[in-house]
Formats: structure tokens, sequence, C-alpha cells
């Protein structure tokens, strides 16, 4: 595969990509997960490189960690990957890899295995061709970004704060600009508890636990201030039993997002201190923040700064942005200088359209293998 007289020519890093795209990978299906572990620590194993599997838990694949047998003594480039994709086994045949024009398509393509191959292949092109960074490289491949890094959060954040600088391999945004904000994340449950009765023959004594979830959603939509960029989403509700019964019971999941830890601070304890409007009936609020907000700070600016001018000179501009869409960069952003977005550019992600543009893949590759090549 590498003997080509392109080292970055994208057809044949678009070849590496399908094989990983053709094993779905939901993160509900470890075994398949760990099936795609295995080839990229076989792919590895013929590489300066140190491999270290952490066996999955509670229904999640294993999480694997690729050291470079150099510079690993002080801190370093830690690379963010992830395995898992949120489309259903069998999705493939909705969406199979396929290519149109300049797009490529296929489950995962553009979140995120395009943009993890390309890691993947930047430092095997740094291997082969006989260099050793200034700095240690250590990739990292999770298995559950998708539903909240709930086996990985530990361990990226104990590799974030022993690396000089994170490079997330998610996908870039808006036309190719790279990532360096994002919001923080909260979820929560909101559990209504009334008391039941006839809705016809004795509504008095009944107290309803679904009205009562009205008035919590009212509250939650109040709290949304758009200029602060706060979002506040109630995305399930469920409820009741019978329409002629009084609800004894209702539950919503609840979505956070905020921009800052102030602003994270100030809106979860509100949601936590919801109260019922309602004489008997309760509500209960669990939930916390599951991903702290990714702020831009002097660190994390120095190094866009570093990308954009080696994208510069590579021959595309490099433009950053800030998005609602939380990722393990999260994890990371706040004591280490952290770039996120360096994936493939594309469109679709989760939907029955995702796709990769084959355009993307060279530039970006090459972005990768000039980070690693340069970081000081």
């Amino acid at each position: 595969m590498l003997e080509t007289s392109n080292p970055f020519d994208a057809r044949t890093i678009l070849d590496g990509i399908r094989r990983w795209v053709e094993i779905e990978t939901p993160t509900d299906a470890p075994n398949e997960v760990n099936r795609l572990a295995t080839l990229i620590a076989d792919g590895f194993r013929e590489l300066p490189a140190r491999i270290e599997r952490i066996p999955g838990r509670s229904g999640c694949g294993d999480h694997l960690v690729a050291r470079s047998s150099w510079g690993q003594e002080a801190p370093g480039i830690l690379v963010l990957s992830h395995l898992d994709t949120v489309h259903p086994l069998g999705f493939i045949e909705r969406l199979p890899f396929k290519i149109e024009g300049d797009s490529a398509f296929g489950p995962g393509i553009y979140d995120m295995k395009g943009g993890a191959y390309l890691a993947y292949h930047a430092f095997r092109q740094l291997c082969v061709g006989g260099e050793r960074s200034p700095l240690g490289i250590t990739q990292l491949f999770v298995s559950d970004e998708e539903i909240g890094s709930p086996t990985s959060r530990e361990l990226i954040e104990a590799e974030g704060q022993k690396a000089k600088y994170v490079l997330v391999t998610e996908p870039a945004r808006d036309g190719g600009r790279i990532v360096t904000a994002r919001k923080g994340v909260g979820r929560f449950d909101v559990f209504i508890k009334g008391v039941p009765a006839h809705a016809g023959a004795r509504p008095e004594d009944g107290r309803s636990a679904i009205r009562e979830l009205a008035n919590v959603i009212a509250a939650l939509g109040a709290m949304n201030d758009p200029q602060r960029g706060i979002t506040v989403n109630v995305g399930v509700v469920r409820g009741g039993t019978r329409p002629n019964v009084i609800a004894e019971e209702a539950f919503a999941e609840v979505d956070l997002r905020v921009l800052s830890m102030a602003d994270a601070d100030e809106l979860v304890a509100k949601i936590l201190n919801l109260k019922s409007r309602s004489e008997g009936v309760s509500v209960v609020v669990k939930g916390n923040l599951n991903r702290p907000p990714y702020e831009k700070g002097n660190a994390g600016a120095a190094l866009f700064e570093h990308a954009k001018q080696l994208a510069a000179e590579i021959g595309f501009e490099l433009i950053d942005t800030a998005t609602g869409g939380g990722s393990d960069g999260n994890f990371t952003a706040a004591h280490t200088a952290t770039l996120d977005g360096l994936g493939v550019d594309g469109k679709g992600a989760h939907t029955h359209y995702e796709q990769l543009f084959i355009s993307s893949i060279e530039p970006r590759a090459r972005l990768l293998h000039r980070l690693f090549q340069t970081l000081p």
C-alpha cells in the first residue's frame, strides 16, 4: 500500500478507510468494535510502536493505545480517535461504501473513521520514512465516544494530562474548518410522581404527573439563552398508562449545552433544583455535566496558529470555529493544548447519506503528518 509515488495519494488512503468502514462498529456491538481494534493493532505491529489493549466493560468494546517507541519519557502528542459509530448493525446495506464524484459514502466514514485512519496513515508514513518526530506520539482509539465515553473518560483524561498537545480526529466543520472550542454537555433525567385517579369519575382525587411535567418543560425552556450560547432541550418524554387515568408517573430526558464552566455551574444547579409546582406531586432530577466546555485558551490558540501556518505551506487555508457538539477533546482542553476537527471534511454525520469529501483526504493527512514532524 505504501510503495506509491505519492505516499498521501487520496485513493490509496481511501482504500484503507474503506476496510475500516466495512467493519460496522455500533457502540453496543463490542465484538464488532473489537474486530476493528484487532485490525488496527495488527497494522501497528509492523511499526516502531508498543500496543496496549484495555479490555472493554459495561457492554462496550476494548480501547486501543499505540505508543511510538521513541519520546515516551517526556510529554508528547496524544491523538484522540473513536472506533464506535451511531449506525446499527446492518446499516451498511442501506449505506454501502460507494464513490460518487468527490464523495465516498459509508456508515461512520465521516464521523470518524476517515479522520482516525488519516492519523494512523500519517504516523505510518512517518515511520516508513525512517523519521522520528521531536515528540513521542500516542494514538488512543476508544470504543464508546458516541455514548459519552463512560468507560474511556478516565483513560482519556489520564493520557491528556501526560501530553503536551492533543490532536482530535473528529471531522472538519463547515467546509474544512478546524475546531478550537466546543460546548459543554449535560444530561439529566427527570422523574415525576403524582397520584392516580379515574379521570372521569374522580378526577379531583388525582394529581397529574404529566401536568407537572408540562410545568417542568416550560421551566427548562425558559433557561435557553441563545446570546450566551445556552441550549436546554427536552428530547424524550413519557408518562401515564391510559387516557382515562390521571397519570401517576412521568419522565423526561434533558440535554444541556453551555459555552463556559461558569454557565455550566449555574445551569446544572438550576436543573437539579427544579421543584414541583403542584401539591402532592414530586419532582426528582438526576444527572450532571457529561463533558466540560472546551474553551479556546492561549495554548490552544497557539497550537491552531501553528497548524494554520502548516496548512498554508501545504496549500490550503485553515479556519477555526466553535461547535455545539461535544467530543473527547472536551476532556483535555482545560489542561492541555487541544486541536479538534482534524479529520476529513464531508457531511451527513449520523445520517443515511454520511460522506467524506475525497479532495480533503490528501491535504488533511499531510497536515497531521506535518504536525507530527514539527510540534516542538
